[in-house]
């Protein structure tokens, strides 16, 4: 079933436990504050690939948008 699996569980309310983004460790769902991480240490090594941009989503680039100069 893969991910429309987990999703199916998840609406239906069968989640019982998830693997880590981060270690793969299997973690419970319910009661986790750090969901779907195992730990507060996994959750902050996501974030901080996000902010140092290791992530990418995909979509076409933006052409770089030069400096207007006002006529003000």
């Amino acid at each position: 079933m893969g991910a429309w699996g987990f999703l199916l569980r998840m609406v239906m309310g069968k989640i019982t436990s998830v693997k880590c983004p981060n270690c793969r460790k299997e973690t419970p769902w319910e009661g986790n504050p750090n969901r779907p991480f195992c730990s507060e240490r996994c959750r902050l090594i996501d974030l901080g690939a996000w902010a140092n941009e290791e992530y990418r989503i995909a979509g076409e680039k933006k052409p770089a948008e030069e400096d207007e100069e006002s006529d003000d």
